[in-house]
C-alpha cells in the first residue's frame, strides 16, 4: 500500500543555521537513496516557502485566488514523500528515519486506492 509522508517544519528552525538543522538538510538526499534501496521509495518533492504559493477556489463557476497558503500556521508543509509499505505501522517506521523528523513533524497518511469502494461517512 502507498502512504504519503507530509513533512512539516518551522522555516526558522530548518533554515536558521543550527548544526542539527544543517545536518538534517544534508542527509535528506541520502535518505531518498536508503528508501530506494529498500524498495519503499515511490516519489519525493520538496516545496518552496509558502510566500510563493497561491490558494484558489471555484464557487458558482468563478475562480478566486489569493497569495499564500490556505492556512496561516507557524509550521509549513515543506515536502511530500510517497512510500510503499505493508501497513501503517511499517510506513510510520520508515518515515521515522527521515532526517527532518528530528526537527519537524511527519504526518503519515494512506493514499486512496480508487479501485476500492469509497469510504462511507
Amino acid at each position: 500500500m502507498r502512504y504519503a509522508c507530509l513533512i512539516y517544519y518551522h522555516p526558522q528552525t530548518l533554515f536558521g543555521g543550527s548544526p542539527q538543522a544543517n545536518a538534517a538538510l544534508a542527509e535528506c538526499a541520502g535518505y531518498d537513496e536508503v528508501l530506494k534501496a529498500s524498495g519503499h521509495f515511490v516519489a519525493a518533492e520538496a516545496l518552496v516557502l509558502p510566500e510563493e504559493a497561491m490558494t484558489l477556489q471555484v464557487r458558482d463557476g468563478k475562480m478566486s485566488a489569493v497569495d499564500g497558503p490556505f492556512m496561516e500556521t507557524k509550521e509549513m508543509l515543506g515536502g511530500i514523500i510517497v512510500i510503499e509499505a505493508r501497513d501503517l505501522n511499517e510506513a510510520v517506521r520508515v518515515a521515522s528515519g527521515h532526517p527532518l523528523a528530528t526537527i519537524g513533524h511527519i504526518e503519515v497518511r494512506p493514499v486512496v486506492d480508487f479501485s476500492q469502494p469509497r469510504p462511507v461517512l
